[in-house]
């Protein structure tokens, strides 16, 4: 069993996992989302080769597409 830290949240997994099945257990597709292991961004290219292992800290941020009316105000 290893516990780890994943957007401020103790996680516990069987063993030490890969990025790509621990984000395939979430349910989230590799393409959509922006991760930070240990303080280092990884690039998704390394997603399949980056092991989540004990203490380590993760942030996963989910990429949203859309946005919002943006007002701009004159500066007259």
């Amino acid at each position: 069993m290893i516990a780890l830290q994943v957007n401020g949240k103790r996680i516990e997994l069987d063993a030490p996992t890969l990025l790509t099945d621990y984000l395939e257990i979430l349910g989230v597709t590799p393409r959509a989302v922006a991760v930070e292991h240990n303080g280092m961004i990884i690039e998704r290219d390394a997603y399949t080769t980056t092991t989540l292992r004990d203490g380590d800290v993760v942030e996963i941020v989910r990429m949203v597409g859309g946005g919002s009316d943006v007002k701009t105000v004159s500066a007259d």
